[in-house]
C-alpha cells in the first residue's frame, strides 16, 4: 500500500506504535506481581505454559539464548515449583520441561491481575466510540504481528 498526500508516514506510525507498546509493557508489568520472576524466567515459564513441554535445547532457541542460560532459568524455575522435569521419550539423554499447576497459577494471577487493570483503565477512560476504535487498533496490531 503507499501513501497518500496527508497521511503519517509509516515510519512515524512505527515509532509511535514502538513507543507506546514499550510504555504499557512496563505499565502492565508494575501492575502486575510476576512472582518474584526475573523477565527472563517469566518469559520461559511464559513459553512452556503456552506452547507446551519442551526440550532445553528447543527452549533455549525459541528464546534466542544458549542453552547454559536456559539451564539456570530452568533450575530456578523447578526451584519454585513452577516447572517439572521429565524424561524425553524419544530421547533419554534429555528431559522435558512443563508447567506445573502452581506454575499455571502464577500465570493465570500475574494476566488477570494485568487485564483487570486494563480492563479497568479502558471503562473509566475511554468511551464507546474510542472501545471500537481501541479494538480496531488491536485487531490491526495483531495483523502486523502476524508477518
Amino acid at each position: 500500500m503507499s501513501e497518500r498526500p496527508g497521511d503519517a508516514p509509516s515510519e512515524q506510525v512505527a515509532a509511535e506504535i514502538a513507543a507506546v507498546a514499550g510504555l504499557l509493557t512496563r505499565r502492565l508489568r508494575y501492575t502486575s506481581t510476576d512472582a518474584g520472576l526475573t523477565a527472563s524466567q517469566r518469559s520461559a515459564l511464559v513459553r512452556i505454559n503456552d506452547d507446551g513441554p519442551a526440550t532445553t535445547a528447543a527452549l533455549a532457541r525459541a528464546e534466542h539464548i544458549r542453552p547454559q542460560s536456559m539451564r539456570m532459568t530452568l533450575g530456578v524455575l523447578e526451584e519454585q515449583g513452577l516447572i517439572e522435569r521429565t524424561p524425553d521419550p524419544t530421547d533419554g539423554r534429555q528431559s522435558v520441561v512443563s508447567a506445573t499447576d502452581h506454575g499455571r497459577a502464577v500465570l493465570a494471577g500475574v494476566r488477570a491481575a494485568k487485564q483487570t487493570w486494563l480492563s479497568k483503565v479502558i471503562a473509566e477512560e475511554l468511551d464507546a466510540d474510542e472501545r471500537r476504535t481501541l479494538a480496531q487498533a488491536a485487531a490491526l496490531l495483531r495483523r502486523l504481528t502476524e508477518k
